[in-house]
């Protein structure tokens, strides 16, 4: 029986090098894809009806598609570390843009150590270098869409003429076809795309050039008895620059007096309409604004999407699919003209909520939807539990692996706890934490003394804060009693958001950056 067995590994190496390699090791490989404010509704598989995604849609029918995924504080760099580390931020470190200490625990470095081949291609944004992958390629900060540099330990590369998502792809694929042979990889693929200020590739510029989207029904949101949201400066109409919506800079600018108009947010707006043309102003220029937006941003996506095809069709051919557990997310939700907005930050749902796909047929039964709150801080608890390596106590976060083999535990959590730091920063958002049932939100915004509460199931779209009405006595009663107790189980006892300095990375200078 053991010179059959090896006379079918032997026949497979000959035939297909990397499925032989998969029949040494059971353990599956890991891909891990996360997007940049890529908001969950603008991808099919979530119901958005403006945007196509057919490779991530495909992906969600093979797989498992999670609809309750949350952010524990909305922003990129303390998103990535919670993803890292399994821990909120008060706890790991990073609430703000600050760096993230190279010294702690990571998922990368226990999976290392468990013996598996570990990468890291693309967007890191945690200040320091990556430490625990055998290989990484980054961006530099937020890096740049086109003709992007790259560095590793080693150097820098640039690839001139060459669009970002392309180039994330396959040094991606790259590290998987150079991996060593007899080992399980876990790679995170971190694209740049679909942060501000959304440059697609030419062909999709071109292609959604002029398409007209339906405006979300609250677009013009008076923000009555939300204080923080009518004080926000993340509007679509009060607060895109002239960068964001790619308007031209008058001829005869030096680059000193260019970069001042770029950051800029116009008031008004010429357009020619048949033939004519308008000054556009008010509601009319708002309108306008939310178009161009969403014609960028959807079409930078558009090359996502591409990526996720292209990826599948690689680890078919190579006979990887099967036992590769492939995860699609981003690292939080994103406005997309919901209020009025841009951007993220807020505990509010498109902000809030991740989109989340899984696919791995050896375990996951495709087509399959779940309800149960995960949080970016399972992600690493979920990898080492799929590797069959030990979760350490210091992380937070719980392992998803038995809601995707359908077996959810019975003590699963019904609540989760946000917090958002960084206040004023240059979006004015204010500080705020809650709580999120499967019903309800109670938003409390700690330097304002205000709180805020929504009803999900008769106002799903945060419309109407009922915090202090009559009838509300017992459900808030209810939310700040579970709200005390989840800060207490997490740790979280006020004093690190206390310490917190200003911090001003986020300024119309870093804007134009990318940061």
């Amino acid at each position: 029986m053991k010179n059959a067995i090896k006379l079918i590994i032997l026949a497979l190496a000959v035939l297909r090098p990397d499925a032989a390699a998969a029949a040494t090791d059971n353990r599956p490989n890991i891909l891990f894809i996360m997007s940049d404010d890529h908001a969950a509704q603008a991808i099919g598989a979530y119901g958005a009806r403006q945007a196509q995604t057919p490779h991530l849609d495909r992906l969600a029918k093979e797989g498992e598609l999670f609809t309750r995924v949350f952010v524990t504080n909305s922003i990129c760099t303390p998103s990535r570390a919670a993803i890292l580390t399994g821990q909120y931020a008060h706890i790991n470190g990073v609430p703000v843009f600050n760096h993230m200490d190279r010294s702690r625990l990571t998922v990368a470095k226990l999976l290392q150590k468990g013996g598996y081949y570990t990468g890291m291609i693309g967007k890191w944004h945690l200040g320091s270098d990556p430490q625990g992958f055998d290989r990484w390629e980054i961006l530099p900060g937020q890096g740049s869409y086109f003709d992007p540099e790259f560095y590793t330990a080693d150097g820098e590369t640039r690839y001139p003429g060459r669009y970002v998502t392309g180039v994330i792809t396959e040094r991606a694929l790259d590290f998987i076809e150079r991996r060593p042979r007899g080992k399980p990889f876990f790679l995170m693929m971190h694209h740049k795309a679909t942060h501000r200020n959304w440059q697609p590739e030419p062909k999709y510029a071109k292609a959604f050039a002029g398409k007209e989207f339906e405006m979300p029904e609250n677009f013009f949101d008076d923000y009555a008895g939300r204080d923080a949201l009518r004080v926000n400066r993340q509007r679509i109409a009060d607060d895109m620059t002239n960068s964001d919506l790619k308007l031209p800079p008058p001829p005869g600018l030096d680059a000193a007096a260019t970069k001042t108009w770029l950051g800029e947010k116009p008031t008004s707006v010429q357009v020619v309409r048949d033939g004519t043309s308008v000054t556009l102003t008010g509601k009319e220029l708002a309108r306008w604004k939310y178009q161009r937006y969403m014609q960028d941003y959807l079409a930078t996506a558009q090359s996502l999407d591409d990526s996720i095809g292209d990826v599948m069709a690689y680890l078919k051919r190579k006979g990887l699919e099967r036992n590769t557990i492939v995860i699609y997310t981003s690292d939080q939700g994103f406005f997309t003209g919901e209020h009025g907005l841009f951007d993220k930050r807020f505990m509010y749902e498109e902000s809030l909520r991740m989109p989340f796909i899984v696919r791995w047929p050896a375990q996951v039964k495709a087509g399959t939807r779940t309800d149960a709150i995960g949080l970016n801080v399972d992600f690493a608890p979920t990898f080492l539990d799929a590797a069959g390596i030990e979760v350490p106590a210091e992380m937070q976060g719980r392992s998803l692996l038995p809601i995707l083999k359908g077996r959810a535990p019975k003590d699963w959590r019904t609540a989760m706890y946000y917090r958002y730091y960084q206040d004023p920063g240059e979006h004015n958002t204010r500080a705020h934490y809650g709580i999120r049932t499967a019903t309800h939100k109670l938003v409390y915004f700690w330097k304002k003394d205000q709180w805020e509460l929504y009803d999900l199931r008769r106002d799903p779209h945060e419309m109407h804060n009922v915090y202090g009405q009559r009838g509300t006595e017992a459900v808030t009663a209810d939310l700040k009693q579970r709200l005390v107790a989840l800060k207490r189980e997490l740790k979280d006892n006020d004093e690190f958001a206390e310490q917190q300095p200003k911090n001003d990375v986020d300024s119309p200078t870093a804007q134009l950056r990318g940061m």
